[in-house]
This record gives C-alpha cells, structure tokens and sequence, in this order.
C-alpha cells in the first residue's frame, strides 16, 4: 500500500479560544514550576498529559489548593461569578484564560435574565447540563436558567412566558435551529421570544468543511477526546459524511483492518479540543501499521 495518501484536515485542531488558554497555562509555567487550573484545561487526555509533565495540575475546587499556590489558571470553557469571588475572597491571583466568545455569551445571557426577571420570564440554554462552559453560564443566572440537551426535553420550557434561547459555543447548529423553530411557533403570542444563535462560527463552520473532507476519502480516523462534546459531535457529522469512519483518542487505538489494501486515501481530522501533534502522530502511526501492505 505505498500509494496510500494520508491527509490532516487543514481545518481540524484547536480552536483560537483553546490556543490561547495552552498558550496562557505554558506561558505561566516558564516562570512556575506548579500551576493549577480549574478543570481539565481541554477535553482531551493526551494533551493533559503532555501539560502535567510541564507542571500543570488540575483542581476540582478553588479553595483546595489555596494554602498551596497563589494563581489559578480559568480555562477556556469559563466560570461561573461565584469562583472569581471565591478566588477574591482567598486571595488568589486568577489567570483568566476565558475564550472571548464564550465571555461575551456570559455577559449577554446575564443581562437577558436581568431583564427577563422584571416580566417573569425565562432564559433558555441550549446545551450538555454540567458541561464546564454551560455551568458557567447558568451562574450568570444564579442558576435559574433552563437547560436542554435536545428537543427531548423541550418539555422543560414553559411556553407561557417571555424567552430568551441562547446556544453553548460548542453544540449542533441544526439542533439549535430545531429547537427555535418549534419555540417560535409554540410559545405563546402574548409573550416575547428572543432566539440568539451563539454557536461559535469558528465550530459551525467546521461542519460543512469536515463533510467534504469525509466525503473524498475512502476512511476517516476522527480524532478527539472521549469528554469533549465538540468531538462527539463532529464525529457524528463526519459518520454521516462517510460511514468508513472511525474515533480514537490515541495512537493506540487504531486498527490494522480498517485499511485494507483496497483503500486508496485517509482522512484525519479532529475536534476543537484536539492538539495538531496527536493528529501527526495518529497520521505516522497509520504509514507504520500499513507498510507492509
């Protein structure tokens, strides 16, 4: 099989919010030889590892490693306001390495439920309950935001009052479009419906790129992190495309049989939490276990 073409989506790999919370947490290790972050900086197991040999350390909880270090690093996904006041309460120094995008979806989400408050009203997000980005945004609630994962659980809304809908930066246009669809025709004439379509531009406008990428190549290996829900939902997208479609989240996880010696072209690609080098290395892996052929 030495005609067999390998080829790393261009569009693939990080995001600019995830470059530059990577970008944070390595800067600051220059100067530290510990640095904690709140969470896991990215849904992704290789590249965690790869920052926890550097020094970096994830914490659950703000206060835990408060007699231990100074400064906190706030990933990408963003925090809820309760955590910038625990962090001042303690006297912590927050690197503050929120994805613009989702900041401002923090500030626009909170002043729809302080207007929405006044007419007993209702913000809706549509997103993955617990999921760190969305936590963050309930808190600009004070957590009276509705979450739903999908027009399954629609029933959660009250389609008697005023609704803001709001979209994490992350999940399926189409779904949000759904979603809105059935609210702009259900929800009731006398009250006000607000639908905000804030899936990052940078996600949405990955999928029609992945499924022309998926479509020309006989196999795609979907890289991506078993967490992030980026990956799932890509992968998704790109089995549609191609149902010669496989997810890994390692180089070890790949298959001598999904390259048979019929297959002419392999397609690599990968979510937004998914480091360039993993891609590289799933890529010289596969020339290594197909050389033979």
């Amino acid at each position: 099989m030495s005609s067999l073409h390998i080829e790393i989506d261009p569009a693939s790999g990080f995001c600019f919010g995830v470059v530059k919370a990577v970008e944070a947490a390595e800067t600051a290790l220059e100067n530290n030889d510990i640095l904690y972050c709140l969470g896991d900086i990215v849904h992704n197991n290789m590249e965690v590892e790869r920052l926890e040999k550097r020094g970096l350390r994830s914490i659950a909880d703000i206060a835990l490693q408060s007699k231990v270090s100074k400064k906190v690093l706030i990933r990408a996904h963003g925090e809820p306001p309760a955590t910038y006041q625990k962090a001042k309460d303690l006297g912590l120094q927050l690197i503050d390495a929120t994805c613009p995008v989702v900041l401002k979806l923090q500030k626009r989400i909170k002043n729809s439920w302080m207007e929405l408050k006044e007419k007993n009203g209702q913000v809706v997000i549509y997103g993955k309950a617990g999921h760190a980005e969305v936590v963050g945004l309930l808190g600009q609630t004070e957590n009276e935001a509705i979450v739903i994962e999908s027009m399954d659980e629609i029933e959660k809304i009250d389609l008697s009052k005023a609704t803001h809908l709001y979209a994490q930066t992350t999940k399926s246009i189409d779904e949000f479009k759904r979603i809105s669809s059935y609210l702009k025709e259900n929800i009731s004439a006398q009250v006000e419906f607000k639908s905000y379509d804030t899936v990052c531009r940078q996600v949405a406008g990955r999928l029609p790129k992945l499924v022309l990428f998926a479509q020309k190549h006989d196999v795609m290996v979907f890289v991506g992190g078993k967490k992030s829900s980026n990956a799932r939902m890509l992968f998704a997208k790109c089995l549609e495309a191609n149902r010669c479609s496989y997810f890994v989240s390692d180089v070890d996880e790949l298959k001598k049989e999904w390259f048979s010696p019929a297959i002419r072209s392999v397609g690599i690609s990968g979510a937004t939490s998914t480091p360039p080098w993993l891609m590289e290395n799933v890529a010289r892996q596969i020339k290594m276990i197909t050389k033979d052929k």
